[in-house]
């Protein structure tokens, strides 16, 4: 595989090797050892997947004091996929990466935990999945506003489909003293 090292410490792009001819392909999906080599070192405790339709966004979530790291990837369709870097030392704290995932590319990114996630349609369905190294606790929940200004994230949708949750999120100026206090 290939690992790619983003500009945010930690956060990476993974290219797997793709085995395939007219009969179809294979490829790992995830490998211990492999990806411990990589960095990618907290072990894996729960595995999610969800469907969405075009022009869905959803996020930026994150948990507030249990975070999830996440290995994702899209396994049909195509995503716009976002990481924001919540950790309230890091050099790039407020800062995001983006990845365009699909079935075909079916490159992988890992977002360690602290950061904050999400992700929009751009065909007409998409299967998403991914790996977490905590479990989803719903009183831990946080989420940041989709579109404030001070994230500056290029969103290839202006009218995304969001739940009524994400589209009232908190702005990074609204939590920034509880990430840096702790909730």
């Amino acid at each position: 595989m290939n690992v790619i090292k983003t500009k945010i410490a930690d956060l990476l792009i993974i290219e797997p090797k793709v085995f395939g001819d007219e009969r179809g392909f294979f490829y790992e999906t995830y490998q211990d050892a492999r990806y411990k080599a990589a960095g990618i070192t907290p072990d894996f405790v729960q595995d999610n997947r969800s469907r969405s339709t075009q022009n869905v966004l959803r996020g930026l979530h994150f948990q507030k004091t249990k975070p999830q790291g996440k290995l994702v990837t899209v396994t049909q369709g195509r995503v716009f996929d976002v990481a924001v870097d919540l950790r309230p030392d890091s050099p790039t704290f407020g800062q995001h990466e983006s990845v365009l995932l699909t079935g075909e590319n079916k490159v992988q990114f890992y977002i360690p935990p602290g950061f904050a996630h999400g992700f929009c349609v751009l065909s007409e369905t998409a299967d998403f999945q991914y790996k977490c190294t905590d479990y989803y606790d719903p009183t831990d929940e946080g989420g940041l506003l989709w579109n404030d200004p001070a994230l500056a994230i290029e969103w290839p949708l202006t009218a995304p489909l969001l739940s009524p949750k994400d589209s009232v999120q908190a702005t990074l100026a609204q939590i920034r003293d509880n990430l840096v206090n702790g909730w």
